[in-house]
């Protein structure tokens, strides 16, 4: 799942990847308006909660407000890193990281091992998330390929030298507050 924006010339830009356990929408408890849209890029199972429901658990229990305070700040941070590999990464390094945050995001989850992990995501999607075309995502993740950092069957994907593709990627996990990060 992810969130996009679309110009007026209907072109689009994925502005988030979204792993199982995100909360894709906190900030909408407080914005009358969505400003994004909230698509599937994969098979994808969802639960919904009315904002005026969150807003009264939080008013009841001061922690689970902060949680969710603490899960916007961390979007905010994610944020912060995908400007930067549209805007001062070149395309080798924002693929690097972007690949590098869903593996340290899906590991936290459970959901990887080894650095091995499912990732459905396509090439088109790649290229709307990092501002770039099909054929430059598919000519940049030969090259990672071709460097020995990671090897994909599918959808299967596999960091074969972590700590390289780290390097490549500019990667410091820091921003995603996950203590889970530093075991990789």
């Amino acid at each position: 799942m992810g969130s996009t924006k679309l110009t007026g010339e209907g072109k689009r830009q994925i502005t988030s990847f979204f792993v199982p356990g995100d909360i894709p929408d906190l900030h909408g408890m407080h914005l009358s308006v969505l400003d994004c849209t909230f698509s599937s890029l994969t098979r994808a199972t969802l639960g919904f909660m009315r904002h005026d429901a969150m807003q009264a658990v939080c008013d009841q229990h001061a922690s689970i407000a902060t949680v969710l305070w603490r899960s916007t700040l961390i979007d905010a941070a994610i944020y912060r890193e995908w400007v930067t590999n549209l805007g001062r990464r070149d395309a080798y390094a924002g693929m690097a990281h972007i690949l590098c945050e869903l593996i340290v995001r899906l590991q936290s989850m459970g959901l990887i091992e080894d650095h091995v992990a499912e990732l459905p995501i396509t090439q088109t999607a790649l290229a709307d998330a990092l501002g770039l075309s099909t054929v430059h995502v598919n000519r940049v993740l030969q090259e990672l390929r071709r460097d020995g950092l990671i090897i994909t069957d599918g959808s299967r994907f596999h960091a074969v030298d972590w700590g390289e593709l780290v390097r490549a990627g500019d990667f410091d996990a820091t921003y995603l507050h996950q203590r889970t990060a530093k075991t990789l």
